[in-house]
Order: structure tokens, then C-alpha cells, then sequence
């Protein structure tokens, strides 16, 4: 399942940067270039503008909502307490790091002078 999502996201965002180059800009974009002209033609100049809109919301909005899906139900969660797996992870090697805890020391007193 992850995997077919994942594959689903990489479909849409090309699918998205591709209609995103279709549509027309001031200086043509490059829509020419990949047969957008042909398109303009068939459905007319502004059938096709609306139709490569709606395209463009439609699947940014699925781009959105595949990110979510995949983030909320694959990605591991925090520990018990909570915290998320990038704050456990960098207390770690902190804890690692840190000096060993040596036995503390009992102060010697000194032996009883007699009397030199």
C-alpha cells in the first residue's frame, strides 16, 4: 500500500508540472511546445484555460492530500512520552557522549598526629 501511494504521488506531480507548463503565460510559455496550441484549437482558447485550471487545482489538491495520507499513516510516530522520533533521536547520542558516572569519593581524614 505504501508503495502504490508512493508511485500515486510521483504520477500526480508530473502529471502536475506538466499542466502547469501547458497553460499559457503572457510570453506563450511553453505551451506551443508541447502541442498546446493543437489543444487551444480543438477546444477553443478559453475552454481550454478553464479546463487547464481546473486540472491544476484538481491535482494540486490530490498532491495535498496523498502528502497527508502518506505522512500520517507510514511514517513512525514518537515514543511513549510523546516526544517525535527526531527529538529521541537527537538525545541519544548526547547521552552517549557523556562522561562515565564514577562511584563518589570518600574524603580521607588524616591520621591522628601523636605527638612529635
Amino acid at each position: 500500500m505504501f508503495w502504490f501511494l508512493i508511485i500515486l504521488e510521483i504520477i500526480v506531480s508530473v502529471l502536475l508540472v506538466v499542466v502547469i507548463l501547458m497553460q499559457s503565460s503572457k510570453g506563450g510559455g511553453l505551451a506551443g511546445t508541447f502541442g498546446g496550441g493543437q489543444v487551444g484549437m480543438m477546444f477553443g482558447v478559453r475552454r481550454t484555460a478553464d479546463f487547464l485550471t481546473r486540472a491544476t487545482q484538481v491535482l494540486a489538491i490530490a498532491f495535498g492530500v496523498l502528502a497527508l495520507l502518506i505522512n500520517m499513516a507510514f511514517l513512525p510516530r514518537g515514543g511513549p512520552s510523546g516526544e517525535s522520533v527526531i527529538q529521541g533521536q537527537g538525545q541519544a547520542p548526547a547521552q552517549q557522549n557523556a562522561a562515565p558516572q564514577l562511584p563518589p569519593v570518600q574524603p580521607q581524614t588524616a591520621p591522628p598526629s601523636g605527638g612529635k
